[in-house]
């Protein structure tokens, strides 16, 4: 299966693309204000409104086999600890060897921005074609991975 924590997620028809092409159970889980898909492997989860309601949501679900895709690194760990595979929308994998790194930096940089209200949060750089590209050959590499593992 793949969960996507939909909401601000560039990637969802390109995740509805791949997974239909492998015929895979895709949970698209927001907090609503997303058009449904008519696809019948999608299932959209709105779920309350709520600091880490999707998240919890997703993380409760995501076991050995499945992948998340999400750019949220506290819920990255989470389904690493399940057994999940994790993807960026950029394709970038959070993997065991790599949320810990995450986990501090994402601490540090909460720090720094709350030591310093005046400093000016970048909202880092666009997302474009080759982060789409990438996504997709990373997405097509976790499904075949998680196959083989299944």
């Amino acid at each position: 299966m793949i969960y996507v924590d939909a909401d601000a997620c560039p990637v969802r028809a390109e995740v509805e693309r791949v997974g239909t092409r492998h015929k895979l159970k895709m949970f698209v889980v927001s907090n609503g204000g997303l058009r449904p898909s008519a696809n019948p492997l999608v299932e959209n989860v709105i779920v309350p409104d709520g600091p880490d309601i999707a998240d919890m949501w997703i993380a409760d679900r995501a076991q050995q086999g499945d992948i998340v895709i999400t750019g949220d690194i506290p819920l990255a760990a989470r389904c690493i600890e399940n057994g999940a595979q994790v993807l960026r929308h950029n394709g970038e994998a959070f993997t065991q060897a790599n949320i810990g790194q995450q986990l501090a930096m994402r601490d540090l940089m909460t720090d720094l921005r709350a030591a310093d209200p005046f400093r000016q949060g970048g909202g880092g750089k666009p997302f474009g074609k080759a982060d789409r590209s990438r996504f997709l050959n990373a997405l097509e590499r976790a499904v075949r991975s998680a196959a083989a593992q299944g």
